[in-house]
């Protein structure tokens, strides 16, 4: 019975501790931030993260990065990224477009 308390123990503490970080992460945001301000803050997220896949990229041709798949993944993320921000620039585009073609 002790072997059973010894696991539930830590394992209790880490669903709390998820709780936590889920309840976070999905309370609404009460702050004023701008609309520039997060654009601003996730295309710097977009370009860190074509960064850092540059440096594993170059990190593992010169022999100093082992692991490919982290190599691999940190490309794929920073494509998604990529893909992602041009997708938006392409609807705020066409919303643009849509709002000067209206009839005054």
């Amino acid at each position: 019975m002790t072997q059973i308390t010894t696991i539930t123990g830590p394992m209790s503490s880490l669903r709390a501790q998820l709780r936590a970080q889920a309840d976070a992460a999905l309370a609404p945001d009460t702050s004023n931030t701008l609309f520039a301000d997060r654009l601003g803050g996730a295309l710097k997220g977009v370009a860190d993260a074509q960064n850092n896949a540059a440096n594993l990229t170059k990190a593992y041709e010169l022999g100093n990065e082992n692991d490919i798949s982290k190599v691999m993944i940190s490309q794929q993320v920073s494509s998604l990224g990529f893909q992602l921000t041009l997708n938006v620039r392409n609807k705020m585009l066409s919303a643009y477009k849509d709002i000067m073609n209206m009839p005054v």
